[in-house]
C-alpha cells in the first residue's frame, strides 16, 4: 500500500469532525464531489470503511474513529516539523519557553536571569505546554510532575514544592493552620473543582469542570468549589482566597521538559548552575 498523503488526512479529518461532506468541503474550499471520491478512495487503499453514510450525514466507524485520532497527531506532526524547520533557518530567534500563566513568578524570573540568551516567554492554560512542545510553537517548558504530560521529554528537575487547599475567605476551613487531603475531598456545599485528565475527559465528581485558572478563581471567589495546588502557583490567588497547608499532599516536582534534539542547552546549563535540585 502507498503510503498516505497529508491531504488525504486532511480531508477525512474534515469529514471526521463535520460528519457531512457539504459542510466539510465548504470548510476546505473544495467541491463536494472530489471529496467524496478522495475519501472512497482513501477506504479502498486502507481496505476498511471508515464512515458510515445516509442522507443526514456521516458516522465514524470503529476504524474511523482510530484514524482520525492518528491523522490529527500526524497532521500536528507535520505541522511542528515545519515550525521547527522554519525556527531553525533563523539563528537570531529567540529560544521560546511555554509556562502556565500564574506559575510561580519568582522561579521564572530567576530562570530567566540565570540565562545570558534572549527568551521568549510564551504563557498557557494548565495543561498546554505539552501540546506547544509538540507542535512546534516551544522549544521548552515549564511543567509539574504528577500533573502534566511528560511523555517523550526530556527533563531537568528545579524545585520540590508541597501543596496548599485555595478556599473561600469566609470558610470555616480558611481559619485552619492546616488540613489533609481527607478534610477537603468531601466538604459540604464546597467540592474540589475538577480539572480534565490528559486525554481531555474530566473525573466523576460533584465539582465543577474548569479549564482556565480565571473560572477557577471566580468559583473559589463565589464560594462554590475549592482545589489543591502546589504551593507556587498561588501567584493568582485573590484577596477572596485563603491558602491553608495539605499536610499529606505528594510533592510536586517543577521542571524544564523539552522534545529530544530541542536547542535549549544555555537554559538547561543556567538552570543547573541557579538551581540546586538535580
Amino acid at each position: 500500500m502507498d503510503d498516505l498523503e497529508t491531504r488525504e488526512l486532511r480531508y477525512f479529518v474534515a469529514v471526521a469532525e463535520e460528519l457531512h461532506f457539504g459542510r466539510a468541503a465548504e470548510r476546505l474550499g473544495i467541491a463536494q464531489p472530489p471529496l467524496s471520491r478522495a475519501i472512497l478512495q482513501l477506504e479502498r487503499r486502507l481496505g476498511v470503511k471508515l464512515l458510515d453514510r445516509d442522507r443526514r450525514g456521516a458516522a465514524l466507524t470503529d476504524a474511523g474513529a482510530v484514524l482520525l485520532r492518528e491523522a490529527r497527531t500526524a497532521l500536528d506532526a507535520v505541522a511542528a516539523a515545519v515550525r521547527r524547520t522554519r525556527r531553525a533557518a533563523d539563528p537570531s530567534r529567540p529560544l521560546v519557553l511555554v509556562t502556565k500563566a500564574g506559575a510561580s513568578h519568582e522561579l521564572l524570573r530567576d530562570l530567566l536571569d540565570a540565562v545570558d540568551e534572549p527568551v521568549e516567554v510564551l504563557l498557557c492554560e494548565v495543561g498546554e505546554q505539552a501540546h506547544r512542545l509538540r507542535d512546534g510553537q516551544a522549544d521548552v517548558a515549564i511543567m509539574h510532575r504528577p500533573y502534566d504530560d511528560l511523555a517523550g521529554f526530556e527533563t531537568h528537575d528545579l524545585h520540590v514544592e508541597g501543596q496548599v487547599a485555595i478556599v473561600p475567605a469566609t470558610h470555616p476551613l480558611a481559619a485552619r493552620e492546616s488540613v489533609t487531603l481527607a478534610e477537603v475531598s468531601d466538604v459540604p456545599g464546597l467540592p474540589i473543582a475538577r480539572w480534565p485528565r490528559l486525554d481531555g475527559t474530566y473525573p466523576d465528581g460533584p465539582g465543577p469542570e474548569v479549564r482556565t485558572q480565571s473560572q477557577l478563581a471566580q468559583l473559589v471567589a463565589l464560594g462554590l468549589t475549592l482545589l489543591v495546588i502546589p504551593v507556587s502557583s498561588r501567584a493568582w490567588q485573590w484577596p477572596e482566597h485563603v491558602a491553608v497547608p495539605v499536610t499529606d499532599a505528594p510533592d510536586v516536582t517543577t521542571m524544564l521538559a523539552w522534545p529530544p534534539g530541542a536547542p535549549v542547552g544555555p537554559l538547561v546549563r543556567a538552570a543547573r548552575r541557579r538551581f540546586l535540585v538535580r
